[in-house]
């Protein structure tokens, strides 16, 4: 989803000349929200919040409704309850998302073969190639919002533009379910009205360091003499963001893009001292990791785990497998492994956490002597029937009585 910053002021009509506006950004509105809605629309039109069900738990993604009382994501869901008590909080269910994902990125696919998935719910695409056959480009965004209103039910947001900064920007600002189409020529009047915070790299720490100097706008940045930049921000940054302040931004949409790593986290609703329900709670996100895996076509050469103490205090560790793994049977071990030297912290366990890192694909596999692929086998068995009746149909016996269903 689209965290740029929006300028309600902002103009919502540059003109219509999209001759030289080849990339699309397409963002879905209230992702998860809309999948939720999808399967049960009878909370139409109520103020929902999708997030974690514990008072700890955050919001992941909020209605508009509830966003009319203040609810955005990554708020904590405790305020986020009091600021909308009428709203219903339903708990985050990725393996609906990630269903609802890829169908969103075949549609996206069908109309240009040069797209770029950024993240769940959002994709580039350059539709150079395609314009002699689906029209222009405002044409061709027209187009895809149809079909994924038609085929999915879900509403989407389109920026269009020459670079892809710039596009990702006009996404934001044509919310809620809308197109921006920000023409070549008008690229600078466009960038240089708006805050800094909309940029690729400013995050609070860049923002609050830029403000220090007076730069509040992305104009205030193309302005400054660079040298100036540099003393402030560094070589790199300063060279890259003056660029993007001016408009330059030759990043291609490249069609690939490689899954560095997949994992979950849990935070528990109450501070956890028993060794038994956080290794059956790293069991049951080694499955779900697995399942990450097994669904990516990759192996995990590296196990890492989180632990965060009462007090704040993370401690993360890793250790690397001897043959990469997709099984949930060896992340678990070696998870297991991990945080077993590790003493419960005196005010116990706020979260924890499983990772699969440096994969590769899973033609790389190297079957042990002793593996014979039962294991796989049988996890791959409980993939499909927890894709076709809801996920933890069938689990591990270990988890049956539910102690691993730690909350969000």
């Amino acid at each position: 989803m689209s965290t740029a910053p929006r300028l309600s002021a902002a103009k919502r009509d540059w003109g219509d000349d999209d001759s030289l506006t080849p990339i699309l950004h397409v963002d879905m509105d209230a992702f998860f929200v809309e999948c939720e809605l999808a399967a049960q629309p009878h909370l139409r039109g109520r103020p929902l919040i999708v997030g974690g069900t514990s008072l700890r738990g955050v919001v992941s993604s909020a209605s508009y409704e509830a966003r009319a009382n203040g609810v955005h994501a990554g708020q904590p869901l405790s305020q986020a309850r009091r600021m909308c008590p009428q709203a219903v909080v339903i708990p985050t269910s990725h393996g609906l998302y990630g269903r609802v994902s890829r169908r969103v990125m075949a549609v996206l696919a069908d109309v240009t073969p040069v797209i770029e998935k950024v993240s769940v719910d959002e994709a580039f695409l350059d539709v150079t190639s395609v314009r002699r056959l689906l029209g222009r480009p405002v044409d061709i965004a027209r187009l895809i919002r149809r079909r994924l209103h038609t085929e999915l039910g879900l509403p989407a947001s389109v920026g269009i533009a020459s670079t892809k900064l710039v596009a990702k920007i006009a996404s934001a600002h044509a919310k809620p379910d809308g197109v921006l189409l920000v023409p070549d020529h008008a690229t600078i009047e466009f960038l240089h009205m708006l805050p800094v915070g909309a940029m690729w790299g400013v995050g609070p720490a860049t923002k609050a360091r830029l403000a220090s100097r007076g730069m509040r706008t992305i104009r205030d940045i193309a302005y400054e003499p660079v040298e100036s930049l540099r003393g402030l921000l560094g070589e790199s940054a300063a060279a890259h963001l003056s660029a993007l302040a001016w408009g330059r931004d030759p990043r291609p949409v490249t069609s690939e893009r490689v899954e560095k790593s997949v994992g979950t986290e849990t935070t528990f609703a109450t501070d956890v001292f028993d060794r038994e329900l956080v290794d059956a709670v790293l069991l049951d996100q080694s499955h779900a990791t697995a399942t990450r895996l097994r669904e990516l076509g990759m192996l995990a050469s590296t196990v890492a785990v989180k632990l965060r103490a009462a007090n704040f205090q993370t401690r993360s560790r890793s250790r690397s497998l001897s043959a990469p793994t997709d099984t949930a049977r060896d992340i678990a071990e070696v998870a297991r492994g991990l945080t077993a030297s590790l003493p419960v912290p005196q005010g116990g366990y706020r979260l924890v956490g499983v990772r699969a890192e440096r994969l590769v694909p899973a033609e790389q596999r190297q079957l042990a002597l002793l593996d014979d692929g039962r294991i796989r086998e049988a996890e791959g068995a409980m993939d499909a029937i927890n894709r076709k009746f809801g996920p933890a149909s069938v689990r591990p016996a270990t988890l049956l009585d539910g102690r691993g269903a730690a909350g969000e």
